[in-house]
């Protein structure tokens, strides 16, 4: 059970991670190239990026006995 939390956390941490950076990435890519280098577009692109990562936790750990695949009914 602690393992399985374990995991978890550390799928949530680097999910989020990754995201908050492509986040930040395509932040400066759109304030360099349109909006004449203003911060907001960062600071958006990085917001978005956290706020996915977070959404993906909460249905991570809200769903802890789901499995993937699909069921086989008995006949």
């Amino acid at each position: 059970m602690a393992d399985e939390y374990g995991r978890k956390w550390d799928r949530c941490l680097a999910d989020t991670a990754v995201k908050t950076v492509t986040g930040l990435g395509v932040g400066i890519a759109f304030s360099i190239l349109f909006f004449k280098r203003r911060t907001w577009p960062v600071s958006l692109g990085s917001g978005f990026g956290l706020g996915m990562g977070y959404a993906n936790c909460q249905h991570d750990f809200r769903s802890p006995f789901l499995i993937h695949g699909r069921m086989v009914k008995d006949q």
